[in-house]
């Protein structure tokens, strides 16, 4: 029987935390290089620049400064506020999750047409995901010599209560726009085909991605074990909606959700 708070056991897990999210850090930066023509496109004005865009700018680049944050965290070898940087990755992490459901709603907003019956409720149930969001920077983090910044405290609970939240808002706005899709005239073309397989795909990556994470603080083994999937969740939540209108980035999603977790 693994004792999961056991110093020998915390030194170990802190050890395949700090492996994992260095390779989930460069397996993202190569998906944001591979990509950056994209977004190049909009800020060179070759393609017309549109309010949605920016909250896709922010989800995209809040994660990667919120991953860039862990990985200092996890490398820095002298004393340094670790509280202070933790609460840094924590807020552009959390936004990263906030916003990665701004962006699906957005979508469903528009097949909706942006009728007031639609969008008034999707956005007082974005308002409550961004009060969890903001209250869920809980962790507490100090600085152990010959450690470095460790973990020592996380709220597990409304951690929780945020990934289960997350996951119901993504069930919701994927039957939104599902049942739209379906109903309407022309749902045979091409277009609506990929729109509507593209949120199926981002449904069950995130949702699955959310459940293990769920089920890591709910199990609370320890600090680190508690935590060890929420930025997995992150970037599933992260890449699956903003990459949605390109095959070759969601090839990129399953082989590094599957590969880490299986």
């Amino acid at each position: 029987m693994v004792d999961w708070q056991s110093a020998e056991e915390l030194q170990n897990d802190g050890v395949a935390f700090t492996k994992f999210i260095h390779c989930l850090l460069g397996l993202y930066i190569w998906e944001w290089f591979t990509s950056l023509d994209f977004d190049w496109k909009y800020i060179s004005g070759k393609k017309t620049f549109r309010w949605p865009l920016i909250f896709y700018f922010l989800n995209r680049y809040c994660l990667l400064f919120a991953l860039i944050g862990i990985a200092i965290a996890m490398n820095v070898t002298t004393q340094i506020n670790c509280q202070g940087l933790y609460t840094f990755n924590q807020c552009f992490g959390n936004a990263a999750i906030g916003l990665a459901s701004i962006n699906l709603s957005l979508r469903t907003m528009a097949v909706w047409s942006q009728k007031w019956y639609i969008v008034v409720p999707l956005i007082l149930v974005i308002l409550a995901h961004w009060s969890l969001l903001l209250h869920g920077i809980l962790l507490k983090a100090s600085w152990i010599p010959g450690q470095g910044c460790v973990i020592v405290s996380t709220d597990n609970k409304l951690l929780a209560i945020t990934f289960i939240y997350s996951m119901v808002f993504d069930l919701i706005v994927l039957c939104l726009t599902g049942y739209k899709l379906l109903s309407g005239p022309g749902k045979s073309s091409r277009l609506v085909s990929l729109i509507f397989k593209d949120g199926l795909i981002y449904f069950a990556i995130a949702f699955l991605a959310n459940l293990i994470a769920t089920i890591f603080m709910l199990l609370d083994l320890n600090a680190v074990m508690s935590i060890i999937a929420n930025v997995p969740a992150a970037i599933a939540s992260t890449v699956s909606p903003v990459y949605s209108t390109t095959a070759y980035s969601f090839f990129f999603f399953f082989f590094f959700f599957f590969f880490f977790f299986f």
